[in-house]
């Protein structure tokens, strides 16, 4: 009889590629891995693992477990998700993430509601940029994650995810407040051509989709300075060191020496959370979905659509995947 823990550890080295990751991604030691997997080889009577330089990779056999194993463990997730529906109780673990703003901006709140309404639930969360943030969920290490995407360049999600909007999140151009452009009531972005930029980390979601909006209206951008926290970017921006584009979401309170402009063309960004379809009907999934679209209308009210704003722009809808209300279906 094959051991559930240990057919779960060898999907987690399958899915994270090495015995520290899988580790990591277990909250064990790399230890517990590999006396696990030696278990497993005993059980299954082959060889499941294979030395690979200073690693370990899988056999044709281990590969062949590790696709039966992770099927099996979401044939597990799934009954009980449907016990705990049953149930109806929110109780247990709940582990999730958040990008940075969102993180700031929304977190605080909904975990402050649940552990008041759930006493019973535990919640671990961690900040994690999307991409990070949706590889966890894919992965199983976490239950949820906010995430988001922006209007003009949707973030794909895997097969096997649902997702429910939070809120659309407009964006505005922050500039010091000398800046020949501060008094303006609404600006293009064409009109910082020759201005330096603060943007986000190389390769980071948001950073890359700042060069693509930029780059589609034929501006190449001067890129200055990168941060990955919003407030790092004001305070670049304060200092006189360029400008950048800052969501309503998590930029309070602005430094002195900053003012934000709206661009014509409205900017935005859509924030969503998303969830394993085989984990659907957990109570603990609907309670916290409910109470992350609580704290998000608390934040700051986006603007309506302006004249110009090309179509789809301000919608409300994500822009990727299936669109889902815990329990209820897509």
């Amino acid at each position: 009889m094959l051991n559930l823990e240990r057919l779960r550890t060898l999907d987690a080295l399958a899915r994270h590629g090495s015995v520290s990751g899988a580790a990591e991604g277990l909250h064990i030691t790399t230890s517990a891995v590999s006396q696990q997997l030696a278990k497993l080889e005993r059980e299954a009577g082959q060889k499941l693992l294979a030395k690979n330089g200073r690693g370990v990779r899988l056999t044709d056999a281990g590969r062949l477990l590790a696709e039966h194993a992770a099927r099996i463990l979401s044939q597990v997730a799934l009954a009980q998700s449907e016990l705990d529906a049953h149930r109806g109780q929110v109780v247990g673990e709940l582990r999730l993430s958040a990008f940075p703003t969102a993180a700031r901006g929304i977190l605080p709140t909904a975990l402050a509601a649940l552990r008041a309404a759930h006493p019973a639930l535990r919640i671990r969360s961690r900040e994690l940029e999307p991409e990070r943030g949706i590889a966890g969920v894919v992965r199983g290490d976490l239950d949820l994650a906010v995430v988001l995407d922006w209007y003009n360049k949707p973030m794909p999600l895997p097969d096997g995810l649902v997702k429910a909007p939070l809120l659309d999140d407009p964006a505005d151009v922050a500039l010091p407040a000398g800046h020949r452009l501060a008094g303006r009531e609404e600006v293009d972005l064409a009109e910082f051509a020759e201005d330096e930029w603060i943007t986000w980390g190389e390769g980071e979601f948001c950073h890359e989709w700042l060069m693509f909006t930029l780059r589609s209206q034929g501006i190449e951008p001067i890129v200055g300075h990168r941060a990955a926290e919003t407030h790092t970017q004001l305070g670049l921006v304060a200092a006189g060191l360029g400008v950048c584009v800052v969501p309503v979401l998590g930029r309070h309170p602005m430094p002195p020496g900053v003012v934000t402009v709206p661009v014509r063309r409205r900017v935005r960004r859509h924030v969503y959370v998303v969830w394993r379809a085989d984990a659907d009907r957990r109570p603990s999934i609907r309670a916290a979905v409910a109470a992350l679209r609580a704290a998000a209308e608390r934040v700051d009210g986006p603007r309506g659509p302006a004249p110009g704003e090309g179509p789809g722009e301000g919608s409300g809808r994500p822009s990727a995947g299936t669109t889902a209300t815990p329990g209820g279906g897509a």
